[in-house]
């Protein structure tokens, strides 16, 4: 057994039932501002609730904390917990560092488009580094779920809409949490989310009731989670919803016949914030005790609770028979079992003055910026406008209200950041361009307020972006102006961080507000105009894709957000991000992936709508950069093999242009017959590859059983078939090189 688990035995044997169901709660502990009023909302007494939480500490009454990230405060709950009651267990601290702590970094999706599996596990660990430093022990991430409806707003903390490429930067970021084993030094417990197919809710709405077919389930929303339990993630959370009408939370068949027994889960479980409550809100349970008994006994074992948690009621759960004894100690010798793994027994407090030098350390800061170089996607680069040559400017006009804004620079569902240290895309440029160059600002547009203000803005994860008070008329007509007289315009446009992220869905993908105007009456000046987009979803982006030069997605790009950008548009840096989903033209083409099948009548996939194309604005996995790349020569090392022999796909890739360059060579497969229908294309492969100009290189995938195999409704199990498999391999989901290769059975 793991290390520890003697006295995790011994340990369980001293705790009454009070204290055992006490270590199976999470509850919050923060300070509202002064005024705050979250009873409606939450059920939280911003009087009462830290008295009690500290009273539970002190009486062993309960098993970890989240919403502390001050480390003096952090030691003193900790001493309450470990000195003030007789089994001294410390407590667990839990925390949402979903993209940075103190330094932060580009949003999760933008992480994906870098397609960087390395710079992925480094930047997570940067992340895990100030969190560990400060006396959190855990963290609730990473966001795991696909996401194939962009309206959803919590698309911003995954991967995108493939799974492939989803469950690689899954473990990627599983290993930057938590390093090689669960405790090692600078690491925390990494926790992926939700449990499962939270992303597919109906209509992109949150929290909203998830309708999904087994073969969806098993071959696009489980894989990054079964690769973050394989990467060895400590923990893993539920999700709200109701799953084909079974609450999350509460289904067995996830949690244990999934989760543990078919992917070998033995780290703990968690609920997500009063999803154990809200079985009674489903109308699932009749009541808060049985509540606990039913999501303890389907495997739930700590229950996260902003109030009166439902787990404080097993011991008469217990007593009644409505759950069972060794089912509650089952769960809690997983808790005290973390605990042992941390070292948190022999060693509960925070070094402070290390905390401090650890969330000063510069070379994370590097991290971050590197990150934001490395993620952005270059839509647009009509006439090579980029990079701009900066000895051949004499004035740059910067705009649009996100130029500035430090705090959409960060993006959403952040809490311990530094504005002062967060470089904007305005602080970027004229950092880099100095005096040599005039760099004019104008916000032209007022902040766009949401209609329905979200609930987690008092948390300070969604606070009001900057917001600066002027007259619209005379703020645009300045914008204009400044376009008019500059040698080029740098427009930024997207949507305000506080209207993505949780509860923050929406019902259009049209820019917000007037952006759209702005950008055309800029265009109009007849200055070129470059266009940065600050987002977590695709936009619609039609008629600036067809009347701005240049287009370049930055995402939210975190604390060094602007000097990245700013090294983009100068040409220090190559932009090589390749889009993480498919961009559709409009809302209206949701759902929209490129892994569709065929259906009937393919040659007709392009005018399926009467009044749009129903193709995407631009491809899954799509990105220009300032090289030329080409492919050439691709081959299959054998062209016949067996059901379980491993081919070798080889190409040649190219950059013919004048600058060094970043490309992500992409594998893509396709199954043409078998026991089911397949995509017509699904990723297997990918390879970013830093190229020198002229320099040619040979680029490798091998694809074996694991890559060919998918679950089969007809037989209820995955399947690995004979047939003939088409390869394509470039720079997008529409690669044009292709091969063959077939399966054969050995019989």
């Amino acid at each position: 057994m793991a290390t520890g688990s003697s006295q995790v035995d011994e340990l369980l044997a001293q705790l009454s039932w009070a204290e055992k169901a006490g270590q199976l709660i999470q509850y919050f502990y923060f300070r509202l501002p002064e005024g705050a009023d979250t009873e409606p909302a939450l059920g939280l007494d911003p009087d009462r609730q830290p008295a009690m939480v500290e009273e539970k500490l002190r009486r062993g009454e309960a098993g970890s904390l989240l919403f502390v990230t001050d480390p003096g405060e952090i030691n003193r709950l900790q001493r309450l917990a470990v000195e003030g009651n007789r089994l001294a267990i410390p407590v667990l601290f839990g925390f949402d560092v979903i993209h940075g702590l103190r330094t932060i970094l580009p949003v999760p999706l933008a992480m994906a488009a870098s397609w960087d599996l390395e710079l992925i596990e480094t930047a997570q660990a940067v992340a895990a580094r100030e969190a560990r430093a400060v006396g959190i022990h855990w963290t609730f991430a990473p966001m795991v779920d696909v996401a194939r409806d962009p309206r959803w707003g919590r698309m911003v903390e995954g991967a995108g809409e493939d799974p492939f490429l989803g469950a690689a930067v899954a473990a990627a970021q599983v290993r930057g949490f938590q390093g090689d084993r669960l405790g090692a030094p600078d690491r925390v417990i990494a926790g992926p989310k939700h449990l499962a197919g939270y992303g597919a809710a109906l209509g992109g709405r949150d929290y909203d009731e998830v309708n999904l077919s087994d073969p969806e389930l098993w071959n696009v929303y489980f894989p990054p989670f079964q690769a973050a339990v394989a990467a060895g993630a400590g923990n893993v959370m539920t999700a709200y919803m109701s799953l084909n009408g079974i609450p999350a939370t509460a289904s067995r068949w996830l949690i244990q016949e999934v989760l543990r027994e078919t992917w070998g889960f033995d780290g703990f479980v968690v609920s997500d914030a009063n999803a154990v409550r809200n079985l009674v809100t489903h109308g699932f349970s009749a009541d808060l005790t049985e509540a606990g008994a039913r999501a303890v006994s389907a495997g739930t074992d700590l229950e996260m609770a902003m109030m009166d948690p439902a787990y404080g009621r097993l011991p008469s759960a217990v007593e009644s028979g409505q759950a069972g004894a060794q089912t509650v100690d089952t769960a809690v010798r997983r808790i005290l079992q973390a605990k042992f793994d941390l070292g948190l027994f022999d060693q509960p407090y925070v070094d402070e003055v290390r905390a401090r030098e650890v969330l000063a350390d510069p070379t994370h800061r590097d991290v971050a910026r590197q990150a934001a170089e490395r993620s952005a996607v270059l839509l647009r680069n009509e006439g090579d406008l980029l990079p701009l040559d900066a000895t051949s400017l004499d004035s740059i006009a910067v705009l649009g209200p996100l130029a500035d804004s430090r705090r959409d620079t960060l993006g959403p569902w952040v809490f311990d950041y530094d504005l002062d240290e967060t470089v904007s895309v305005l602080d970027g440029i004229r950092a880099l361009v100095g005096d040599r160059v005039r760099v004019e600002h104008a916000a032209a547009i007022p902040v766009v307020q949401r209609t329905y203000p979200s609930l987690f803005d008092m948390f300070g994860g969604n606070t009001p972006s900057d917001a600066p008070d002027f007259d619209p008329q005379v703020a645009f007509a300045k914008a204009v102006e400044l376009a008019r007289d500059a040698d080029v315009a740098v427009v930024v446009v997207g949507e305000w961080q506080n209207m993505i992220g949780e509860a923050a869905s929406r019902s259009s993908l049209e820019l917000p507000g007037q952006q759209l105007e702005l950008v055309q009456a800029v265009v109009g000046t007849g200055t070129p105009v470059v266009l940065l987009v600050m987002n977590g979803r695709p936009l619609d982006l039609r008629w600036p894709v067809e009347n701005v030069p240049a287009v370049m997605d930055v995402w939210y790009p975190g604390t060094q957000g602007g000097a990245a950008v700013a090294n983009l548009l100068f040409g220090a840096a190559s932009p090589g991000g390749k889009l993480p989903f498919t961009w559709p033209r409009t809302v209206g083409q949701i759902p929209m992936i490129y892994a569709h099948t065929r259906s009937h009548e393919p040659d007709n996939q392009a005018r399926r709508y009467w009044d749009e194309a129903s193709t995407p604005l631009f491809p899954f996995g799509f990105g220009l950069s300032y090289g030329r790349f080409s492919y050439a020569g691709l081959r299959v090392d054998r062209p016949v093999i067996g059901l379980e022999d491993t081919v070798t796909i080889s190409v040649e890739l190219t950059n013919a242009g004048e600058r060094d360059a970043d490309e992500v060579a992409q594998l893509y497969l396709h199954q043409r017959h078998g026991t089911a229908v397949r995509g017509v294309r699904e990723l297997k492969g990918f390879a970013r590859s830093t190229l020198a100009a002229g320099q040619t290189r040979t680029v490798q995938f091998r694809i074996g059983p694991e890559q060919r195999r998918y679950w089969n409704a007809a037989v209820r199990d995955w399947v690995n078939e004979a047939s003939t498999f088409d390869v394509w391999v470039g720079g997008d989901s529409t690669a044009e090189l292709c091969t063959q290769f077939r399966v054969e059975s050995s019989s």
